[in-house]
């Protein structure tokens, strides 16, 4: 049942993994009307928020979906077909991860699914330090701990240090939790993983590793990079399917109530004598797992993990570094844009690029791209309003209205654009979008805009 994709098919014929290929996904094809007249093949660059299908991943769940049966517990065949499937993802995820023998791997929904699973299963005294420069879903479900939040810092050695700091301080005899992100889902850049890591376990301190943003363009050795958990979502790892993993130690899993109570994660429920029920909980990953799962979604991860491995993170890494530097290099030449870093040009990041326009409102300028370039960009605090607002130096406040800008020259902008890419990216997407900004920023807009509810749109 399941498509090849082979390997060496990345790779163009001079050996340069930077020249490979990109990866086949859907909607590669698609055209999209403009309001200038005419009709363009769709540039998805909006890969931080969902990345398109792989079609090796649409093509495995195509071929599974005859057999698609219920798991667990079924004696049909197709129940045992789809069991074996389940479970065999499982599997497949922790190599991709390459976990610990003694981890489990958990399917959620998401990555936010996966971090509030293990917020709801943390030690109650723990202690929780987490930076302000992450996502909201890692910074936002430890309600029920003692939170220590962390200021953004400028360099990575500044934010081991600033890490180090606040540990020493805590409790040396409490549990305690560190939470922070691969990559950045603003400006990309890579956070130091291993040596935080390092620093809290030196501290007695255990982390958690929100993957999402880094998974679909790096390796992520469990093992290597010393993390106790790590959570991602396939929608960002061109499975879409609704599903998500969270992966690591076994024993708080284990130790907590359940994340859900119900069918699947009760290993025996029994009446007692005055009307209550006594329930035995699983002590595998189905402890966490109530209900019927997303099969599909979850077999769509583990197609994933296994196209990325066979095309060899090596070429998709080096490929993605030019369309980086491609990026990077066309938005210098504007010198109305600003990009947006936390820890300088020099530092090793993921396709994921945020910048604002002088005189520009952002809104504005991602729908002028779409509109008239056929092109797909995000606008807005891409759910990192602490960060964003740091980089940005400003307060919150609503947007203004389509067409002025958001500040004056000279002033702060309130929000950013996001351009974003990965494996399926074609160059002439990049080539594209460059071309755009110098145009709009050049020439202006060509179509008259208006604001409906909130957001910038054509006015037709």
């Amino acid at each position: 049942m399941s498509a090849t994709l082979n390997a060496a098919a990345v790779t163009s014929a001079t050996e340069d993994p930077a020249c490979a290929e990109p990866l086949p996904v859907l909607g590669r094809d698609v055209t999209v009307p403009l309001v200038t007249g005419g009709e363009v093949t769709y540039a998805a660059l909006d890969y931080a928020a969902s990345a398109p299908a792989l079609q090796r991943v649409w093509d495995d769940v195509a071929a599974y979906a005859p057999y698609y049966g219920s798991v667990h517990r079924g004696a049909g065949y197709l129940s045992q077909l789809s069991t074996d499937l389940f479970e065999q993802s499982r599997v497949t995820v922790a190599e991709f991860l390459d976990c610990r023998p003694s981890d489990q791997v958990i399917f959620t929904r998401s990555t936010t699914d996966s971090l509030n699973l293990l917020a709801a299963v943390i030690p109650a005294d723990c202690q929780v330090f987490v930076f302000e420069t992450e996502h909201h879903a890692s910074l936002l479900p430890w309600t029920n701990a003692q939170v220590t939040y962390l200021n953004a810092p400028r360099t990575p050695d500044e934010a081991v240090a600033t890490l180090e700091r606040a540990l020493a301080d805590r409790d040396p005899y409490g549990p305690a939790l560190v939470c922070v992100t691969g990559a950045s889902n603003v400006t990309g850049e890579l956070w130091p993983v291993r040596e935080l890591a390092a620093a809290a376990h030196a501290h007695g301190a255990r982390i958690v590793l929100d993957a999402a943003q880094l998974a679909p363009h790096h390796p992520v050795s469990v093992q290597d990079l010393d993390v106790d958990w790590v959570a991602f979502s396939g929608h960002k790892l061109y499975a879409p399917f609704g599903s998500g993993v969270l992966a690591g130690r076994a024993d708080w899993l284990q130790e907590a109530d359940p994340y859900l109570a119900g069918g699947g994660a009760s290993r025996k429920v029994a009446r007692r004598e005055d009307g209550g029920v006594d329930v035995e909980w699983h002590t595998t990953a189905a402890r966490h797992e109530a209900g019927s799962p997303n099969v599909i979604g979850v077999y769509s991860i583990a197609s994933a993990c296994k196209a990325l491995k066979e095309a060899g993170f090596e070429n998709l890494v080096a490929r993605e570094q030019r369309l980086i530097e491609k990026v990077r290099a066309g938005l210098a030449e504007v010198p109305a844009v600003r990009v947006l870093s936390l820890f300088g040009d020099d530092a090793p990041r993921v396709g994921v690029i945020s910048f604002v326009v002088d005189g520009w409102n952002s809104s504005h300028f991602a729908a002028a791209l779409s509109a008239e370039y056929g092109i797909g960009v995000r606008d807005g605090l891409f759910c990192a309003h602490p960060l964003v607002r740091t980089l940005l130096g400003s307060e919150p406040q609503a947007q203004g209205e389509c067409g002025a800008p958001e500040a004056a020259p000279g002033e702060r902008s309130l929000n950013a654009i996001r351009v974003s890419f990965g494996a399926g990216t074609p160059d002439e997407h990049v080539d594209r979008f460059v071309r755009a900004v110098k145009e709009l920023v050049a020439d202006g807009a060509k179509w008259q805009y208006r604001t409906e509810e909130g957001r910038c749109v054509p006015a037709v």
